[in-house]
């Protein structure tokens, strides 16, 4: 295809290009023969090329950024301003094609590949979208006295948990918000306590006042839209004076491609990825909708687990089903699932062999959830490490069998349980004594596998004394 010899071109050069230098040639022709108008861009040295009296410096990168520069040289045709086509690095067939100038470097080699463009230097992309987006960013700018400290700055503003954050810098948000497709203005939803409209651009400032890579927010997002659901009950959770807050498991793809932990230590410290994200909501609902300890956050002690409870499930075993496919996920979703929890409570059983023996040795300690006397009031999470699991797995059981062993060895006439039975006035009410009632109402007790391959220690994570359907319950999100 011809092009007219008469449409505008605009060519965008750097000086740190071998072809851009190979090229020169071409350029004098073009600024001396082309019948239409010809712009030449220089991104790094104005006076590049010597041999061209009339150039247009781009060292701001304002025309490449706009125009989506990647390679240089590029030549686009355009015609009233508007783009045809363009080329990237040195053709000469398609140069003289577009520019219907059939000798156009005729001395020239056939093809020489460009440079990248300045543009795609590391951490410009996000400079050139703050210099030149005006309208990308909706959030109030904080200015700092030029001798103020940044990170105390941020603890006088009360934008902390307690730890030191990572300044929301326009730079960093922007950064944040490279990790999702999804509009900065778009609203994610109402964050409880205060119920105050949230946009992606709000939860990618907390992403990134927890220390979120970009690659974290998307799990960020559904880890928000989980907390969100009506089910979750997170403005309740919030005014509890009770121990519970947002616990957070993974499963799926995901856990590999940004490294979660689930191995040794997953509930506890040392992995960016579960601490980061953990805390990014708990941020969240402190910095947008006002939950804060002392105000609406009532807990009468609260857990170290408000800060970020966050971990990836153990998915080695493909026979033995994980947590977003008893939510009814296919084992290739990744997927986060929120649960109002507290603390950690060990179990040890070392000398369990037997599939029989370990779940009767584990349903002794589940009694102790909340209060040995007191069933149906929460819901629970057992963590099974690898090794409990191991000796289910040589029995041929499998998840939904331990599962079934666990109720029914949980299964108590209430008549035991009473209010005062024991000395203990704590328990059940009198109206339970001729029935039979289990630890955990249906689809209250849920079991996920994490931990190291060494210790056959399991633990328990007991939900908040609201759970149920009136309550909190495990939700799901599929991460996008």
């Amino acid at each position: 295809m011809n092009f007219s010899s008469t449409n505008r071109i605009s060519v965008v050069i750097k000086k740190d290009c071998p072809t851009c230098e190979l090229i020169e040639p071409v350029l004098v022709q073009l600024a001396g023969g082309y019948k239409g108008s010809v712009d030449i861009y220089v991104q790094d040295d104005p006076g590049f090329p010597e041999s061209i009296d009339k150039k247009i410096d781009d060292t701001s990168l304002e025309f490449s950024y706009n125009n989506k520069i990647e390679i240089v040289p590029t030549l686009i045709c355009l015609n009233n301003e508007q783009e045809i086509v363009r080329t990237v690095g040195w053709d000469k067939k398609e140069w003289q094609n577009l520019t219907g100038m059939n000798s156009l470097g005729n001395e020239l080699i056939d093809f020489k590949p460009g440079c990248g463009s300045k543009t795609q230097e590391p951490g410009m992309t996000e400079l050139l979208a703050d210099r030149f987006e005006k309208d990308l960013l909706q959030a109030r700018k904080v200015a700092l006295a030029a001798s103020e400290d940044e990170m105390e700055a941020c603890f006088d503003r009360g934008w902390s948990d307690g730890l030191p954050i990572v300044p929301p810098t326009a730079i960093r948000v922007i950064r944040m918000l490279n990790g999702t497709s999804r509009r900065s203005d778009e609203i994610i939803g109402e964050v409880p306590p205060n119920n105050l409209p949230c946009t992606i651009e709000k939860v990618a400032i907390n992403a990134v006042l927890a220390g979120c890579k970009p690659e974290y927010f998307p799990v960020v997002l559904a880890s928000v839209e989980a907390a969100l659901q009506d089910r979750f009950c997170m403005h309740g959770l919030l005014c509890t004076t009770y121990f519970s807050g947002p616990v957070m498991i993974i499963n799926g793809p995901i856990i590999k491609e940004i490294g979660f932990n689930s191995g040794v230590n997953a509930l506890g410290q040392g992995n960016r990825a579960n601490a980061t994200i953990g805390r990014a909501l708990q941020l969240l609902i402190r910095n947008v909708g006002g939950g804060v300890p002392g105000g609406i956050d009532r807990a009468v002690m609260g857990n170290p687990g408000k800060y970020t409870f966050c971990f990836a499930e153990d998915e080695s075993d493909e026979d033995w089903t994980n947590l977003a496919q008893d939510r009814g996920y296919e084992r290739s979703d990744s997927v986060i699932s929120l649960f109002a929890g507290e603390g950690l409570q060990p179990i040890v059983d070392q000398q369990s062999r037997t599939p029989e023996s370990l779940t009767k040795s584990l349903s002794n300690s589940l009694r102790g959830v909340i209060n040995t006397k007191l069933y149906g009031a929460a819901d629970a999470i057992l963590v099974i490490s690898p090794e409990h699991r191991r000796v289910f797995k040589q029995a041929g059981w499998k998840k939904q069998d331990l599962l079934q062993a666990l109720y029914e060895n949980l299964t108590i006439p209430g008549a035991e349980i009473l209010r005062g039975g024991n000395g203990v006035s704590e328990g059940m009410p009198g109206k339970f004594k001729d029935k039979l009632l289990n630890k955990f109402r249906d689809d209250g007790l849920h079991i996920v596998t994490a931990g190291g391959k060494a210790g056959m220690f399991s633990a328990i994570i007991s939900g908040w004394v609201a759970s149920g359907e009136k309550g909190s319950q495990l939700v799901s999100e599929k991460i996008q």
